[in-house]
């Protein structure tokens, strides 16, 4: 009775196997055949994490399917579910039995192709693959579709379009895979359909992958084509091919025509294609807007950069590093960032995304132009202060600076114009340089400083203005206007200026009796006036009573009107007149009437004196002056110390370059003057 028990338990334990065996084995091909022609609708944002994972056949631990042992048939559960629906397909079943295949790490019972027409799987820690046989052909043509393995006859293609089969499924149901060619049933997957398997099987896992954008805007594209397969029968019947290069010849108006026309299943299903399409149309603007420059990608440490850069503390600075683009830089905790003499010709709206804390930013010589700074490329760069973009080639002002700049400098570029809404945002602006450019009163509007509430120093030398330009404001305390092509100074020049300080001329062609007398006399504040190399025959009249500092070197001055500083209080104390064409009448005892207590400098030298002028001895603070390379034959001591010999405040005298004789040098020349090593008399020229 034992004996018989025995038996028929061990004939029950054979039978059972034996059917798990072949329901095993039937499992894998079902699977193999619904995976291998099924095109799966879950998004394939991480394919490129597949093509990671593959490795050429033949590696160690790898078996053909037909030596599976025992172990898989703990997979019957979960290939018997992958023939339903298929959502309930899952190739991340469990985390025990993982298995190592190319360095990745796959989850039991994981399926992906490493080659095309190879299938593996991991079954409990060992790696298992099968690679498909091609039945034989007996066709005079055979043909093998893109993405499977096997060919098959022309005759079986075309009667297969004919009937209107596509070549892809949108993988619904299983069904529609059943009605294909049984000769293709032992086809393994395909790559295309594998990749899906794997991006789907790393979206499943909540894997992050850096192309996981791309993949979901693919997706995309690939249900909005599944939609169009099942919705018109005419595009099921073009071959892939000629739909992929009539899709790219298409217009926009035949695209949008093209939307109108096709058939809506259900409002939500409309509105839901919609969205799709609306977020695919704004991430594509999105990556296309910037081509100029790579979005800087988040990270915790810079990139490296290039050798002649050097980074201490919050700074970095790249001087003639040969950067054709502004570098990849995330370091939010960056302050100043110099990229001098480079071959940079572009900003980008997100150049500075990754450096949002800047307050000090050089881009001086490098090769940027008006088109290539994006409308928004300084949007982010809410702390900057300082902002240096001399030696460019710009022809009009950026856009949309940051409000919170305080120093400015385009010196040197192409500025043609200033609108009135150019400096609009630049309330705090302080110092505003724009020197070298091709400004006038013409391109300039006469608002357009009117914004600049804090401004106090402007430079626009080196332009083409031929008057004061119009609309300063008020806060400006120096102004610096050389190498111009002002003629003359009116009234209204500086009516609003109240708080002006200095005033620089130099290089223009402004003559003495083109200045205005209200042009500045009643100003309280300027101190400075620079009228250097202008066209002036005598020292201007109706000067600022608050005068202290007046250049007036190389005009053609020849002589110093009486009385002309009577009205400066406290009184000019530095008086410039070298290079020009004074002559002993041209200064007069009453000349320097009112500067006598207040002159701490006088430079005469270079003009045609020959003694040493009138009235210098009764000057009782003069430190330093300069009446070299004249024509000063004799010196009258008196000039110097007056008649009572009181001690002289002079420092600093000098007479060299004169017609002096040796002769008539001595130690005792000039007992008032303290040191006698201050006084500069040698050398002398020759008659």
């Amino acid at each position: 009775m034992k004996l018989a028990t025995g038996i028929y338990c061990f004939l029950l334990i054979s039978l059972y196997t034996d059917v798990a065996q072949n329901a095993t084995t039937e499992n894998i091909r079902r699977l193999k055949q619904s995976t291998g022609h099924r095109v799966l609708r879950r998004s394939p944002s991480l394919n490129r994490g597949s093509h990671r994972q593959t490795e050429p056949r033949g590696q160690a631990g790898t078996a053909a399917l037909g030596d599976i042992d025992d172990s898989v048939v703990g997979m019957d559960g979960l290939l018997v579910s992958s023939l339903g629906e298929e959502s309930s397909y899952s190739v991340l079943p469990g985390k025990k039995g993982q298995c190592v295949f190319g360095g990745m790490m796959m989850y039991n019972s994981a399926v992906w192709s490493p080659e095309p027409c190879v299938t593996c799987l991991c079954s409990n820690g060992k790696v298992v693959c099968d690679e498909a046989t091609c039945p034989p052909r007996q066709c005079p043509r055979t043909f093998t579709p893109e993405g499977e393995c096997c060919p098959v006859c022309s005759d079986t293609v075309l009667n297969r379009i004919s009937l209107g089969d596509s070549m892809e499924f949108s993988g619904d149901s299983l069904a529609q895979s059943e009605h294909r060619d049984p000769q293709q049933k032992a086809l393994p997957q395909t790559p295309a359909g594998m990749d899906r398997l794997l991006g789907r099987k790393e979206h499943e896992s909540e894997e992050e992958d850096s192309g996981e954008k791309d993949g979901e805007k693919g997706e995309r594209r690939k249900t909005k084509e599944g939609r169009h397969h099942q919705q018109t029968h005419s595009e099921r019947t073009v071959p892939e091919k000629d739909k992929k290069q009539s899709h790219e010849t298409e217009d926009c108006w035949t695209e949008e025509r093209k939307k109108e026309a096709r058939p809506r299943l259900n409002p939500e299903s409309e509105e839901e294609e919609v969205v799709e399409e609306e977020e695919e149309e704004a991430e594509e603007e999105e990556d296309e807007e910037d081509s100029c420059f790579p979005v800087p990608a988040p990270s915790a440490q810079i990139p490296p950069l290039p050798s002649a850069c050097s980074i201490s503390g919050h700074r970095i600075s790249c001087i003639n590093a040969k950067l054709t683009k502004i570098p990849n830089i995330v370091a939010p905790e960056l302050r100043s960032l110099e990229l001098i003499g480079n071959s940079i010709s572009c900003i980008p709206d997100k150049a500075f995304h990754g450096t949002p804390n800047l307050e000090r930013l050089d881009l001086r010589k490098n090769t940027i132009t008006s088109s290539g700074i994006s409308p928004n490329a300084f949007k982010r760069l809410k702390k900057l202060t300082h902002l240096y973009l001399d030696s460019n080639s710009l022809v009009q002002f950026p856009p949309a600076l940051p409000s919170r700049l305080q120093e400015l400098k385009i010196n040197e570029n192409n500025l043609r114009s200033i609108d009135e809404d150019s400096l609009a945002e630049l309330q705090q602006l302080v110092v505003l340089e724009l020197e070298g450019n091709q400004l006038s009163e013409s391109n300039v509007s006469p608002s357009a400083f009117a914004p600049l509430k804090s401004l106090s120093y402007l430079r626009l030398g080196k332009n083409q203005f031929r008057i004061i330009p119009q609309g300063l404001p008020a806060s400006i305390e120096e102004l610096y206007l050389e190498n111009n092509q002002i003629e003359e100074i009116k009234e209204t020049s500086f009516n609003h200026t109240r708080n002006i300080n200095v005033i620089i001329l130099r290089h223009n062609k402004i003559e003495e009796d083109r200045i205005d007398p209200l042009a500045w006399i009643h100003h309280e504040n300027l101190e400075s006036i620079d009228l250097s190399y202008n066209k002036l025959y005598h020292v201007p009249s109706y000067l600022p009573k608050s005068l202290l500092h007046l250049v007036l070197v190389g005009n053609q001055i020849e002589r110093v009107p009486g009385y002309v500083f009577g009205h400066m209080k406290p009184g000019l104390e530095y008086l410039y007149l070298s290079f020009n064409q004074l002559n002993d009448d041209g200064i007069h005892p009453v000349s320097f009437y009112g500067a006598y207590h207040s002159l701490r400098e006088i430079f005469l030298d270079y003009n045609e004196l020959k003694s040493i002028p009138c009235g210098i001895s009764r000057m009782t603070s003069l430190r330093l002056l300069r009446l070299n390379n004249n024509k000063i034959r004799r010196l009258r001591q008196q000039r110097i110390c007056g008649t009572e010999n009181r001690d002289s405040p002079l420092e600093h005298l000098h007479l060299e370059n004169n017609y002096i004789s040796p002769r008539a040098i001595s130690s005792f020349q000039f007992p008032c003057i303290r040191s006698h090593a201050s006084i500069i008399l040698g050398p002398q020229k020759v008659k």
